[in-house]
């Protein structure tokens, strides 16, 4: 198979094209708690929990980022990583 610059952006190692997959335990941390933070919104749970999220979020961003399975994958946790940072400076 040739290694197109298509290939490497939306194919794994083994031929597939990844665009998207199950999530692992980080992003379904950012999940929940975001969710249970919707429910929770006065106090210090609500703070905690949106700590968690954003904690977890930008592990998963990082992994995506440094770990990805090609560079479709890659540039989306850049992506969030610098939408996370963003978010935190505005």
């Amino acid at each position: 198979m040739e290694n197109t610059l298509v290939d490497k952006t939306f194919r794994d190692s083994d031929g597939n094209v990844v665009i998207a997959q199950m999530p692992n335990l980080p992003l379904i941390v950012w999940i929940v708690t975001s969710v249970l933070a919707l429910i929770f919104t006065p106090g210090k749970i609500n703070t905690v929990l949106e700590v968690v999220a954003n904690g977890s979020l930008f592990t998963w961003a990082w992994m995506e980022l440094f770990q990805g399975v090609n560079y479709f994958r890659r540039l989306l946790g850049l992506v969030v990583l610098i939408g996370i940072i963003a978010s935190k400076i505005i």
